[in-house]
């Protein structure tokens, strides 16, 4: 067993790491610039919008307000006629970029913080570097990558854009296992 004060290199450097790979997929390569499209008549659709006071939050339409309303014949034609959707609205203004950076970077140490914890109750100081790589990396990816899957299942995120958000987590699940590979601590 490996106590974990003595992973924080490899915690502090993995979520560095990751910080830079997303950047690299996110911004130099822009690989998710077509994941999502513009709204049809996205004018008149906001000032829709605006008119009716919607507040941010999380909505789905059409919505029925019991599971026995979901299968009335008013409720069925509603789902049937269209559009059903779910919808996020923001809060008004320019999204802080710098904000969301900061929450990813404390979201990947979060992430490798549970790795050291797993890896150092699996393994002792001294272990194979392939040994750390596959279970600091198994443990990332189910962090990283994981999750993308639920949102194609139940809330319509489409399966390419799901499976693209699985492979970026593939790739941090990787840099976080090679990271705690590399640093992992020697016996004595």
């Amino acid at each position: 067993m490996v106590a974990l004060a003595d992973l924080w290199l490899p915690v502090v450097l993995s979520a560095v790491f990751v910080f830079i790979a997303s950047s690299v997929i996110h911004m130099l390569l822009q690989l998710h610039k077509r994941d999502f499209s513009q709204l049809p008549g996205e004018v008149v659709v906001l000032e829709t919008l605006r008119a009716q006071g919607v507040a941010p939050g999380h909505y789905t339409f059409p919505r029925a307000a019991t599971m026995k309303e979901m299968s009335s014949p008013e409720m069925v034609a509603k789902m049937e006629r269209g559009p059903v959707g779910l919808m996020t609205v923001l809060p008004s203004g320019v999204p802080s970029i710098a904000r969301s950076l900061a929450q990813w970077f404390v979201f990947s140490l979060v992430i490798s913080l549970f790795v050291a914890y797993v890896a150092g109750l699996a393994l002792e100081p001294g272990a194979e570097t392939q040994r750390v790589l596959r279970i600091a990396g198994t443990a990332a990816i189910l962090g990283y990558a994981f999750a993308h899957l639920q949102e194609a299942i139940w809330k319509g995120l489409s399966w390419r854009i799901a499976f693209q958000f699985f492979l970026d987590g593939l790739v941090y699940g990787l840099v976080t296992g090679a990271t705690f590979a590399w640093l992992w601590p020697e016996i004595g």
